[in-house]
């Protein structure tokens, strides 16, 4: 059971008590009935480091260390205020200075923060270690990086990504090698067999040097081996390979304590707990530091709480009971926070970080031999000589370089617009043809990061060009006058509702286009024998598309223009036409007013007509196609003509042969005359 602690007295009452004290000079008085001396100096003490001055704490520490053995976790608010002051002098996040871009090694797993193994890319589009992955697993796991549902949860089959494996294999082959060494060694390490986890990590280290990863494990093998000045040794290489990496400095503040040097060992705690004020196992470790011989609390003066200086002082507490260290048993396993803060702070140049140790970390294998280019950019990142293969990065669906890459639950790697035409057709991988139903459910598919960084970086002339390709692609989709996609259906008409239904692998692509593109546009014509599609047609505008997990969607558009086609044409398995917009011809005065007379008739006819129909059928039409739109004051604004009229128009029940003359006329007298003459026509039928 734990012991149970007094509260503590509020703290701006004891920040007037501390100061009454301080001022008449008796530290040692008693606390005015507040509780126990102990209690109240301890309170007072708090509260003066808490307001940051920590210069008049540190006595009352001192005075409360002697009336009371302090334990660990009575010292959490003093741990906490040397830490602040660490990050505020060393500039880090939450310190109040700017962070440092830092050039980042696109090959790390941002999970065990070491070179990518067995890389599987998640729906995300994040990539991490597989054996990473499989030892988070959760119900419902997400992705640390951007918090996206869909991680490896548990019972999920993960597929190592086929393209990176074997580019990290040929481009790597050393540091692929002492990362497979680094898990057997981990293995052997749980199985109790730590003179055998050692010699995989030697061999591992001796292949890639510079994997401050494998330098905190071993540092951790030589510390359960008692061999503490090698675990000192390699913690202190990993922090010199990553000076802002959290565990490298928990590792190296263990060893230190371990070797009973107490004071450079606080100092690392407390820079760890500068880099993440949550992280439990620095905090603990910053408060149980002590010197057997000396139990009890002491402070000579007020420490110089730099990263480069030593911390002039002691503090020796009664360890805690609880044991905070497990989770560094396990090589690969931190809290969350430690990723995410690693992370962040990763990105910091730390100014005793050599130019030689940063170069060292430039990938090698992908330099031309004897050639190193140091030149910078403007966010002083080197840019090395590349000698990358293009064809290692070409889809294998369209064999160019990788557009927006998607990579599928099976592993492999497809363009986004690539995977989405092969998935309109047969929902499963075009390689393996494993399953990818799910991938066509969820209609989410997010670009790989990690491809997209490498082709950037790798192949930037080929990127441009390719992306320059797209983009005159797209283009050409979104000119509405030339190679205008046709849905080739029925009868469309400006202003009227057209719900459609898709489910035509070519329609589906047809339609993605429109959207993608921006147009939303596409046009719709009737069928005809001989040509394919009718000479004349309506521009649809998308307004909605609803998509069903098999792929079909239904689209909800309404008609926008008239066109005539002037050229029949094709692409990809869809029709395309050369169009030229249709307007009414205006007429000015007799005309006019004789036009205002007539339009007024046939919309009194029309509206006598529609009314006139029994109550189930003009439900309907009008949950079909919407109330009839109120007459025009002037019918000549529209270069359409009137919107009632095509609401008319695409409630009669003319067949579509009968309606497309409507379509093509010009003379909005022509089609009022029309329209009066059908409304006559069905007058008399019903009269019969």
């Amino acid at each position: 059971m734990g012991s149970h602690l007094p509260p503590r007295p509020e703290p701006q009452l004891v920040l007037q008590l501390a100061a009454g004290a301080l001022q008449a000079q008796n530290l040692e008085a008693p606390g005015g009935g507040l509780g126990p001396e102990w209690q109240v100096l301890l309170g007072r003490a708090d509260a003066l480091a808490f307001g940051g001055r920590l210069h008049e704490a540190l006595p009352l520490y001192q005075l409360a260390s002697r009336h009371q053995q302090l334990r660990a976790e009575q010292l959490e608010k003093l741990v906490e205020c040397l830490a602040q002051s660490v990050r505020i002098k060393e500039g880090l996040p939450g310190g109040g200075q700017p962070a440092a871009p830092r050039d980042w090694d696109v090959f790390r797993c941002r999970k065990c923060q070491g070179f990518l193994f067995e890389p599987v890319s998640l729906p995300c589009g994040h990539t991490f270690c597989k054996k990473c992955l499989e030892r988070d697993r959760a119900p419902e796991s997400r992705c640390v990086l951007c918090k996206e549902a869909g991680g490896a949860a548990a019972g999920q089959l993960l597929r190592v990504n086929v393209i990176l494996s074997n580019l990290l294999t040929k481009w790597f082959p050393c540091q692929v090698k002492a990362s497979q060494l680094r898990h057997e060694g981990n293995l052997l390490y749980k199985e109790k067999k730590l003179q055998a986890a050692l010699q995989k990590y030697n061999e591992a280290v001796s292949l890639a040097p510079n994997d401050h990863l494998l330098y905190s494990n071993r540092s951790q093998i030589n510390s359960t081996l008692k061999a503490c000045e090698d675990a000192l040794h390699d913690a202190e290489t990993a922090c010199r390979l990553q000076p802002y990496w959290l565990k490298g400095h928990l590792r190296k503040g263990q060893a230190l304590a371990n070797l009973g040097k107490t004071e450079e060992a606080l100092r690392e705690f407390l820079f760890c707990l500068a880099l993440d004020t949550g992280n439990k196992t620095a905090k603990s470790e910053a408060q149980k530091v002590n010197v057997e011989q000396k139990k009890g609390f002491s402070i000579q003066e007020e420490p110089n709480v730099t990263t480069s200086g030593s911390l002039r002082k002691s503090i020796q507490i009664t360890e805690s009971k609880k044991d905070c260290s497990e989770e560094e048993n396990n090589f690969t396993s931190m809290p969350e926070s430690t990723f995410l803060i690693s992370e962040k702070c990763s990105l910091l140049k730390r100014k005793c970080c050599s130019e030689e140790m940063r170069n060292a970390e430039v990938p090698c294998k992908l330099m031309k031999k004897d050639i190193v280019d140091t030149r910078e950019n403007s966010t002083g990142q080197h840019i090395p000589f590349e000698v990358v293969d293009p064809s290692d990065l070409d889809c294998s669906l369209c064999m160019r370089l990788f557009y927006e890459p998607v990579t599928t639950p099976c592993g492999h790697t497809f363009c986004l617009k690539c995977l989405e035409r092969c998935l309109d057709h047969n929902p499963k991988c075009p390689l393996c043809k494993e399953g990818l139903s799910e991938c066509l459910a969820m209609r989410k598919f997010c670009k790989t990061v990690l491809m997209e960084e490498l082709i950037a970086r790798y192949l930037p002339e080929e990127l441009t060009e390719r992306r320059k390709i797209y983009e005159e692609e797209i283009a050409e989709l979104s000119n509405l006058n030339k190679n205008v996609p046709i849905f080739v259906c029925t009868m469309a008409y400006p202003t009227v509702p057209c719900p459609l239904h898709i489910f035509e692998p070519c329609y589906r692509l047809m339609i993605r286009r429109c959207m993608e593109t921006g147009t939303k546009q596409f046009g719709m014509c009737i069928s005809d024998p001989v040509k394919g599609f009718a000479d004349y047609g309506c521009i649809l505008e998308i307004r909605n598309v609803e998509f069903f997990a098999d792929g079909r969607s239904v689209v909800d558009s309404i008609g926008k223009r008239r066109f005539k086609v002037i050229q029949h044409s094709q692409r990809d398995g869809y029709n395309t036409a050369d169009i030229e917009y249709i307007e009414d011809q205006k007429v000015q005065g007799q005309e006019y007013a004789a036009l205002l007379v007539l339009h007024d008739s046939v919309y009194d006819q029309a509206y006598t007509w529609f009314n006139s129909l029994k109550q189930a059928l003009k439900s309907r039409i009008l949950s079909h196609f919407g109330p009839m739109p109120a007459k025009d004051p002037d019918p000549q604004a529209n270069p359409n003509g009137p919107a009632w009229c095509w609401w008319v128009l695409a409630v009669l029940p003319l067949e579509n042969r009968a309606q497309l003359p409507f379509l093509a006329m010009k003379s909005l007298r022509d089609r009022l005359n029309g329209i009066r003459r059908v409304l006559t026509f069905m007058s008399r039928a019903r009269s019969r």
